[in-house]
């Protein structure tokens, strides 16, 4: 029994601080419910937390499909960590993440809170407790709105919710790829490291409880200090990008334990040794080129991949992501191929790791996957949204469970402030919600009547060809397959790049918001893999806009200006609240990019 016990009031309550929960609660609390966050660690990220440190990979499948970039609040979160931390440090990346929820208006942080039980009425939960233990506090949540972002459902299989765990039979969705029978399989958990260059020889010890490996053993497993593709055809794997300085995603163990949650100490046990030994045969078992090489950093915290799946009205499948399927109510999207580990891990020893099943496009996610079928006030956000496991083996990935998450707490807001259930949402109002706060949804553009701007006259001062100015109000914020969606000026050395949008008549401007390029294939991601560090620009993009002035006038005279230097953001907000009936925008330099390049500009009275 703790020694103190609180309760505690809010209109939305998300468990769970990793990616999708931190997108899942600022949506919510910038949406206008009073929300909280609570996260069983004492860092926020989850698998992209200094604990873990697993890059954030989503639908741009690293740069390989091009201008699939996740946006909104994770794309917010990234701009500002390479901001300030331009050399990736993991620990400024878990206080960027914590200063983004602990000073966001109407959200309560509440961290080293582990949630153990759900107080239930009917098919509503009313409550969740959790204990805090820096404060020996058992801590009572009610909320009319729960939001399971932890993982494993474990809120939902607290409440009663139907949850599943290992593949679907081939014959349930009639899956090309799933197994004629269904089983209780699931991908490992891996331990991450990280090794440094100490210009000299650096001798290892192996630990005596540390196991060993052979070549053999290690045969299907890069594990030279170079880059290595695995796999033939439609199981062609991604490139294995992992070094000595990273440590090995397949590093993995605990996929076909009986139960991968309640034996979860003794699978990072298992994978401590496993990562020790590994280490020994790189440094003592032949030329690895790791002479040099020495341990910085092993992690403590193993990285889940799979555990359980909640059931929502609908299941997404395979067939769903094949097909690139657009659903009526999309509110998330994902394209990272179908990535399926070997449940044994560095067990399977005679197999490839990972059979990696590559797909075209890029397909979305229906809200139905979002909230629970059996508990009416349940939403899921992150990898236990509800899917078949071959699905599941592409939206796991932390930036399509980040945008997910977004979706999730924007729809929780609305059903709290309407006073209706999730499943009661409107989702042409939810869907324009997010696409305003810069999520992208393929398929659907902005319908905004609010917005003013596609009813003002617009002109540039120049254009490059394909990218005239009108791209700023055609509905689509980024390049898409169908074309380019945005104005790029001529080169500013040779003309100043400027946008005048006439209005259709005299208005009282409330607000303004851009969208400019933050280059929607390249990584920004925090990584512990130089590979991937360096294949990132060291501060922001260069096609960002970094010096603009914005002004507005009234029958030809000025009656406001702003000036914004060094910005670091794509979505920029202004409140003028001015009458006006014209509107200029004049770039005066951007992070490197020789040209402005402007996507959607809207504007509100």
């Amino acid at each position: 029994m703790a020694l103190h016990s609180l309760e505690k009031q809010f209109d939305v309550v998300v468990i769970g601080g990793g990616m999708s929960g931190i997108c899942a609660a600022i949506a919510s609390a910038r949406n206008g419910a009073k929300t909280a966050l609570v996260q069983s660690r004492g860092v926020l990220g989850g698998n992209a937390s200094s604990e873990i440190r697993m890059h954030i990979v989503g639908a741009s499948c690293h740069n390989s499909k091009k201008n699939l970039a996740e946006g909104g609040i994770l794309l917010e979160i990234l701009l500002e960590n390479k901001r300030r931390n331009p050399y990736q440090n993991f620990s400024i990346w878990d206080s960027v993440l914590w200063e983004k929820v602990h000073f966001q208006e109407n959200l309560t942080l509440f961290l080293n809170t582990d949630v153990r039980s759900a107080q239930m009425e009917g098919k509503r939960i009313l409550s969740v407790t959790g204990y805090q233990n820096t404060t020996e506090t058992d801590l009572t949540f009610l909320a009319d709105i729960f939001i399971d972002a932890t993982g494993h459902g474990t809120v939902g299989v607290l409440a009663g919710a139907k949850s599943r765990v290992g593949s679907d039979g081939k014959a349930e969705f009639d899956e090309p790829t799933a197994p004629d029978q269904p089983n209780t399989d699931t991908m490992g958990s891996t331990i991450m490291f990280q090794a440094v260059n100490r210009g000299k020889p650096v001798p290892f010890e192996k630990p005596h409880w540390a196991y060993s490996y052979t070549e053999e053993d290690l045969k299907h497993r890069s594990h030279y200090n170079c880059t290595k593709t695995l796999g033939e055809g439609d199981n062609k794997a991604l490139p294995d990008f992992s070094t000595f300085d990273s440590g090995y995603w397949w590093l993995e163990l605990g996929g076909d334990n009986e139960d991968n949650i309640k034996n979860a100490e003794e699978i990072r046990d298992e994978l401590l040794k496993t990562l020790y030994g590994v280490w020994d045969h790189i440094k003592n078992a032949g030329d690895h080129g790791a002479e040099n090489y020495d341990l910085e950093w092993v992690g403590m915290v193993p990285g889940y991949r799979e555990s359980r799946r909640l059931e929502g009205p609908y299941l997404l499948n395979e067939n769903d992501v094949r097909a690139n399927r657009i659903f009526e109510d999309a509110v998330a999207y994902g394209a990272w191929p179908m990535d399926v580990h070997t449940p044994g891990g560095i067990l399977d020893t005679d197999q490839l790791p990972s059979a990696v099943y590559n797909f075209e496009g890029h397909y979305t996610i229906p809200y139905r996957c979002y909230y629970s079928k059996d508990v009416d006030n349940l939403m899921m956000a992150g990898r236990n949204i509800s899917t078949s496991k071959m699905a599941f083996s592409s939206t796991r990935v932390m930036g399509t469970c980040a945008i997910g998450g977004q979706a999730a707490g924007t729809a929780a807001a609305m059903a709290v402030n309407e006073k209706i259930l999730p499943a009661q949402v409107n989702v042409s109002a939810l869907q324009q919600r997010l696409l305003r706060q810069d999520c992208f949804i393929p398929g659907f553009k902005n319908q905004d009547e609010k917005d003013f701007a596609p009813l003002c006259r617009i002109h540039a001062n120049g254009a490059k060809e394909n990218c005239p100015a009108e791209n700023v109000v055609n509905g689509i914020a980024r390049t898409t397959e169908e074309g380019e969606n945005a104005w790029e000026s001529l080169p500013l050395q040779e003309k100043k790049a400027q946008l005048t949008l006439a209005f259709d008549r005299a208005r009282q401007v409330g607000s303004i918001q851009l969208a400019f390029d933050p280059n929607f294939t390249r990584e920004i991601m925090p990584s512990i893999t130089s590979t991937v560090r360096d294949r990132q620009c060291r501060g922001l993009p260069d096609e960002l806009v970094k010096d603009y002035t914005i002004l507005l006038r009234r029958n030809g005279a000025i009656v406001w200006q702003q000036t914004i230097t060094e910005n670091g953001q794509r979505l920029n907000l202004l409140s003028p609240h001015v009458e006006a009936d014209e509107m200029e925008i004049t770039v005066l330099a951007t992070h490197g990019h020789p040209a402005a390049r402007i996507y959607e500009i809207r504007l509100y009275e």
